[in-house]
């Protein structure tokens, strides 16, 4: 690499991160002008939770004293742990992680989108941008969760399936380490087993011992993993992991295809839809030209996706199990722009299509990113006038020695400081088989001598039947979305 070329990547690097910082800024101050800082949803409290208590006091768990596996996410409870442990402010270390993470899966995925096509420097710059300003990784990068971390982990392993010089095991451990960001890591092995089919193609001996490379790299992480959480929990996957299906058995109800569309139409919202014709493009000139590697990208979109609608077809919270997928479809939209554009000289017919489906894509990433600011705002102050401020009150209102039962778990036990029964199963897995009856719950909270119920009130009429409400937020967020205030029952 000559002086000028390592200039201009650093240039270009600069501008990046100029450009991310500015990004996410606006984010921060349209949240802390509408209520005050924090996250928008409240499984990020769980996390902080975890963190807090392995960074001081060096135990895994959610309620202090009792280890739990309720975190889907280990790895990245343990990143926001190090700041606890360097007494670093806690809201800035999480943002800074989210932040950085975002700058560098835009850098990485323009650096796969030139390493695989050679793309000239206009459309690295451009996708750069689109990445940067693509209001759902903005959100998922200041939502204090691991969505901005599986979607860099995602475009790490596409760059590195684009190089020379492949590694086999090297991507099979990063796919291990992968599982800690999330299981869902693992959906990782379905492109990387179709590169090895496509380079080895006929050579059952050369597929068998590259697939075999594979396996190895991931089995240490892996297999690390399960045991932890047998370990903790006495389970391979975390409590989450049959919780979060359980509850949402009944979305299942529906036809596979209204759910993928769901799914789909959840993160289309924004600059994917105006590049959905570029994903199309791109998978017709990997077909017509039989290059049949550069349909591995297609292939785990649309198989991740689709795991997620067979299995847990939720779409609240802007899509944000199918997030990760945004980065790889808008390169994948992006080159299938570029190359048609390309193909045969630019007429000018698709000269005019082209400007169009510029200032198109310009306009709804600009006015898709001020709106997704306004809603990133919102969704926090929700969390901070419902959770966050009735956990508050839990703590400055009942006793010390108070068993709080709850299903919005996260703030509450980091502001709550009472022992919680978990009725979504994370942190009190005996509920998981119950979770959808209120029969069995109230009589489990009976059991388990709950003193206050902790809900929003339409979520479960019977427990709050007879119950005596001794306490309300009244705050006007969640009722301008259709929303209720969250409150407190007496239990017993």
């Amino acid at each position: 690499m000559g002086v000028k070329d390592l200039i201009n990547r650093k240039l270009f690097l600069s501008v990046v991160i100029a450009v991310g910082v500015l990004s996410a800024g606006v984010f921060l101050i349209i949240c802390a002008q509408k209520t005050s800082l924090g996250f928008p949803l409240d499984d990020a409290w769980i996390h902080q939770t975890y963190a807090r208590n392995l960074g001081e006091k060096g135990e895994w768990s959610f309620i202090p004293g009792q280890s739990s596996a309720g975190s889907t996410a280990p790895l990245w409870s343990a990143l926001i742990a190090l700041g606890y442990f360097l007494e670093i402010p806690y809201k800035w270390w999480t943002y800074g992680i989210g932040v950085t993470t975002l700058i560098a899966t835009a850098w990485l995925a323009v650096d796969w989108f030139r390493t695989k096509d050679r793309a000239p420097g206009v459309w690295g710059i451009g996708l750069a941008a689109l990445l940067l300003l693509e209001w759902h990784l903005v959100w998922a990068a200041l939502s204090g969760m691991e969505t901005i971390l599986l979607a860099f982990l995602s475009v790490l392993v596409f760059w590195v399936l684009a190089q020379e010089a492949l590694n086999f095991f090297g991507v099979g451990v990063l796919i291990g380490v992968g599982i800690w960001v999330r299981p869902d890591a693992l959906t990782l092995l379905l492109p990387v087993t179709w590169i090895i089919l496509i380079m080895y193609q006929g050579n059952n001996r050369q597929i068998g011992s590259a697939l075999l490379r594979v396996i190895v790299g991931i089995t240490g992480p892996f297999l690390i993993y399960l045991t932890m959480n047998w370990t903790v929990a006495g389970t391979v996957w975390p409590s989450t992991f049959y919780a979060k299906q359980v509850e949402y058995i009944a979305l299942r109800q529906s036809p596979f295809i209204y759910r993928y569309f769901g799914q789909v139409s959840a993160i289309a919202a924004g600059a994917l839809f105006i590049l959905l014709p570029g994903i199309l493009l791109y998978a017709i000139q990997a077909i017509t030209s039989r290059s049949w590697e550069r349909l591995a990208p297609v292939i785990w979109t649309g198989a991740y996706i689709g795991a997620y609608a067979l299995r847990l077809p939720a779409t609240y919270q802007h899509g944000r199990y199918a997030i990760p997928t945004i980065p790889i479809l808008l390169a994948v939209g992006c080159d299938g722009i570029r190359i048609w554009y390309s193909q045969n000289g630019g007429s000018r017919a698709k000269r005019f299509i082209h400007r169009v489906w510029i200032l198109s894509l310009a306009a709804v990433v600009v006015i898709f990113w001020w709106q997704g600011s306004q809603a990133y705002a919102q969704d926090v102050a929700i969390i901070e006038t419902e959770m966050v401020k009735v956990s508050r009150w839990v703590a400055e209102n009942t006793e010390s020695e108070s068993s709080i039962a709850a299903h919005d778990i996260g703030a509450l036990g980091y502001f709550g400081d009472r022992m919680i029964i978990d009725l979504a199963g994370l942190v009190t897995p005996d509920v998981i088989p119950i979770i959808r009856s209120e029969v069995d719950i109230e009589s489990f909270l009976d059991k388990n001598s709950a003193d206050y119920l902790m809900t929003f009130p339409g979520w479960y009429p019977r427990l709050i039947s007879g119950r005596e409400l001794i306490y309300s937020t009244n705050s006007e967020f969640s009722p301008q979305v259709g929303g209720e205030n969250m409150a407190i029952y007496q239990w017993r």
